[in-house]
């Protein structure tokens, strides 16, 4: 998802994954009821004390992580909880060896699809270009979005090695991964419209196509962006921009905006979507998140993200490594208040990433103790 001039050349904008370390991705999108508020009701105020609209947080699945059964579970708890949006990372591999899984995420969201009744959900992100065809996506979140109506979104990007190249043997400069994206997108979008669709593109054909069972409104698709002309493409062609990092670059941020105004949309009506990653606790549990996840703080140099092979990214990752100085520590309430605030108050949907052994002690946290004080 990173733009880069060729695999493993310099980046001008840095992966999804990698802005920990270097800076921060933006994602947005116009999800069918994914906005910044939402109109369930809140937690019990005091007497005599106005009540306010619960504000709507998102949760990261994370299958470099955990098994499918367990991913589920975490689903249903987030929703009890008071999380209104789910993602769930669509990997073929890990990032590193040592996070241990990567399940397919699709049938994940076909399993949360049942387990769950309002929360939205998604994948941050596919891509629909190497190892994926268009029109596998396109039919696959189409049933998605019949199992659960207006609650389903598509998240995608232009790829990366350790999926890719690994899958498929492929893996091409960036400005050939950027004009595959738009081509899958346009490629989707024209078979979620019920028409037969005979497509002739430079990277995908179909011939006489149609898809026969498609939701009353398709799905959202959210672009994730790592630099200006990912995020002017997620403007003009998607309904949203994915980012991590903790916040939204003011520079994408524009480039976003100028994007969508170029297609004729209003940027302010297409939701961004920011991951955060959270601890809650100290020492052992941050050990524990960091030494799976110590290749975002790589230097920014560092050709890891060209690698196919999650043992050789782990290999070459920093071992011992601080905590990426924006993940958010500790159990303390006010701290984690008050970073998801802040994301909420520069108008994105915090999705909060919990990357230690145990992520219920998060969300049973964010639900009894953040998510209450949130507000817009």
């Amino acid at each position: 998802m990173d733009e880069r001039d060729g695999l493993g050349g310099p980046a001008q904008a840095l992966s999804r994954r990698n802005v920990g370390a270097w800076g921060a991705l933006a994602v947005g999108g116009a999800v069918t009821g994914l906005t910044a508020t939402c109109s369930s009701p809140a937690p019990s105020s005091p007497v005599g004390a106005p009540a306010r609209a619960q504000v709507k947080v998102g949760f990261v699945l994370s299958h470099e992580q955990f098994p499918t059964m367990e991913l589920v579970d975490f689903a249903a708890a987030a929703e009890q909880a008071g999380f209104g949006y789910l993602w769930a990372s669509d990997h073929l591999q890990p990032w590193q060896d040592n996070e241990g899984h990567a399940a397919f995420p699709w049938l994940t969201l076909g399993l949360v699809s049942q387990r769950t009744r309002t929360v939205t959900f998604g994948t941050g992100v596919t891509c629909p270009t190497y190892r994926h065809h268009p029109t596998d996506v396109a039919q696959a979140f189409a049933t998605l979005a019949g199992l659960a109506p207006g609650r389903t979104f598509l998240g995608v990007g232009t790829g990366e090695a350790v999926n890719e190249l690994a899958g498929t043997g492929r893996f091409g400069r960036y400005r050939e991964r950027h004009d595959r994206l738009i081509e899958a997108i346009t490629l989707i979008r024209r078979l979620w419209s019920g028409q037969r669709v005979s497509f002739r593109g430079r990277y995908f054909q179909t011939e006489q196509l149609r898809l026969y069972d498609l939701p009353k409104q398709p799905p959202p698709i959210y672009v994730a962006a790592g630099g200006p002309k990912s995020a002017t493409l997620a403007g003009q062609y998607g309904d949203g921009w994915i980012t991590v990092g903790g916040r939204v670059d003011p520079g994408l941020r524009t480039a976003f905006e100028q994007g969508a105004r170029a297609a004729g949309k209003d940027p302010a009506k297409m939701p961004i979507l920011v991951e955060s990653f959270v601890v809650v606790g100290e020492g052992p549990d941050v050990n524990y998140a960091v030494q799976r996840w110590r290749f975002l703080a790589a230097p920014p140099t560092t050709r890891l993200l060209s690698q196919p092979n999650p043992v050789t990214i782990e290999q070459l990752s920093p071992q011992a490594p601080e905590p990426p100085t924006w993940w958010v520590r500790g159990t303390e309430p006010a701290v984690h208040i008050a970073a998801a605030q802040k994301l909420l108050d520069a108008g994105a949907i915090p999705f909060i990433h919990a990357p230690q052994a145990d992520p219920r002690r998060v969300i049973d946290f964010y639900g009894q103790r953040v998510l209450p004080q949130l507000h817009i």
